[in-house]
This record gives structure tokens, C-alpha cells and sequence, in this order.
């Protein structure tokens, strides 16, 4: 199954880090997160990617280009300009399209960019996101659904504690739990390629009328996955999954490939 990974977008809540780079490039684990997503969905057999490109482009397809010589031996002839590669290490097989989008292109307006690139039925998800959602089930759940996309319900993570109070005297006081915040988009959708007729251009953000569209016309799906989700919007967030990972505690590592 082809998946399509938006990640052209400026990361502006995570400036600090996306001043030089662009999001899906910021580490965890000294490991872009754009290529622990990728590792994620490779786990389940889907190795077909397609990224829809934007700010700082030329970093991730700088990355892609030299993955395998970064891995690799090579006897290099400084008076020459020469390269040779002494031993290969082929550490992933996949296929990997880098298209650019546009700098200021929306997330609708990047997937109508792609049209030409798509399959009939592909995934989708954020450059920013980790999870651990069983993509066979979704993938399936899509499937019977027959509807044009399927969008992963999950719970977003608890921050704050909840009061109730009866004038200035509280009344309860509780930690907040994620079940008590309702749904919202994880990310990690299913669609075919009927949802470019719900993006008329770039300026078109995906979160936004073509979401709508499907709702008024019942083809938008929900899988609800009560398990592991959490986005990288501010570094809070990125010292969260750091910390999961240096843990060897990390939900979205399936197998050892990025170890």
C-alpha cells in the first residue's frame, strides 16, 4: 500500500528546533521522526512512500540521497574527487518518492499536488506523529467501510487536572484522563483517490472543507485506536518521545530496524 507523509510544513510551534530543519527531521533519538513514522508503516509490509514536500525540502531529500552511504565503506580519493564504496550496506528496501509541493501550499492543497503520483487507494499521515495503531485493522476498516476516506480516532494525551467548583470552593479535584477529553485526529488515514475532487487548489488545507465535504456526504470513516498516539508540536512533546525512547519504552517500535 502506497503512504503518503505531508511534511512541508514550517513547524512554527517547534521553532526552536525547525529553525534550520524542517520538522520531520527533528530527532528522536539522533533518528529523524520522519524515519521512525516510515520504519513504522514498513513493519506492517507497506514500503512505498510518497512525501509531499515544502519548507527545507532539500534536507530531506539530501538525507534520503546519502542514507546508504552514511552506512557504507567507502575509500575516498581526496587529489582525484573520487568515491569508491567498498562495502554496501543495503538497510532498507523501499521506494521513495520527494516531491516538492510548495512552501506555502496547505496539507489539501500538497495531495491535489500529488495526483499524478497517487495510487487509487492510499494511506496518509503527518510528518509529526507517532503511534501504535494496528494498521491492518485500519487498513481493513477502510475497506468495509466503502467510504472515500478513514481518519484514526484517538485520545489526546491528558495535560491538566479537572475542577469542579461551586463558586470560589472546589468541589472535585481530579487528574485528567484522556478518555474524558473525547476524539481527534491522529493522523494515519486510509483514502482513495476520490477525495482530490474535494480540493479545488493549493490554498485548500485537508483539516478543513474537504473534511467537511465527506462529513456532509457520509464518506468520511472514524477508527478509533484507544492505544498509544502522541503528536510533536513543542518540545515538551519531543522530550516526551525522547524519553520513551531512551527507555526502550517507545509504543511505535515494532521492530529493531532503527536501533
Amino acid at each position: 500500500m502506497q503512504v503518503v507523509i505531508l511534511a512541508g510544513g514550517f513547524g512554527t510551534r517547534l521553532s526552536e528546533e525547525t529553525e534550520k530543519t524542517p520538522k520531520p527531521m527533528v530527532t528522536i533519538g539522533e533518528i529523524p521522526i520522519l524515519l521512525h513514522i516510515m520504519n513504522y508503516y514498513a513493519s506492517f509490509g507497506h514500503t512505498h512512500f510518497t512525501i509531499a514536500l515544502g519548507y527545507k525540502g532539500e534536507v530531506i531529500k539530501d538525507f534520503f540521497k546519502n542514507l546508504n552511504v552514511r552506512y557504507s565503506d567507502l575509500s575516498i580519493n581526496l587529489g582525484k574527487g573520487n568515491i569508491e564504496i567498498l562495502r554496501a550496506t543495503k538497510i532498507m528496501d523501499w521506494k521513495i518518492d520527494l516531491i516538492d509541493t510548495g512552501l506555502n501550499t496547505q496539507t489539501g492543497g500538497r495531495i491535489l499536488k500529488l495526483e499524478k503520483f497517487l495510487d487509487d487507494v492510499f494511506m496518509l499521515t503527518y510528518g509529526d506523529g507517532l503511534s501504535n495503531v494496528d494498521l491492518n485493522e485500519l487498513l481493513e476498516h477502510h475497506r468495509k467501510s466503502g467510504k472515500t476516506a478513514t481518519v484514526t480516532a484517538v485520545r489526546p494525551p491528558a495535560r491538566f487536572g479537572s475542577l469542579l467548583m461551586d463558586g470560589d470552593l472546589v468541589t472535585s479535584f481530579s487528574e485528567k484522563r484522556p478518555q474524558d477529553a473525547g476524539w481527534i485526529n491522529g493522523g494515519y488515514f486510509c483514502m482513495t483517490k476520490n477525495i482530490l475532487t474535494m480540493i479545488d487548489d493549493e490554498s485548500y488545507s485537508l483539516e478543513s472543507l474537504p473534511m467537511e465535504k465527506l462529513v456532509s456526504r457520509t464518506e468520511l470513516s472514524a477508527y478509533r485506536h484507544e492505544g498509544f498516539w502522541q503528536g510533536m508540536d513543542t518540545i515538551r512533546d519531543r522530550q516526551l518521545l525522547e524519553e520513551l525512547w531512551a527507555s526502550n519504552n517507545a509504543p511505535w517500535l515494532i521492530r529493531e530496524g532503527l536501533k
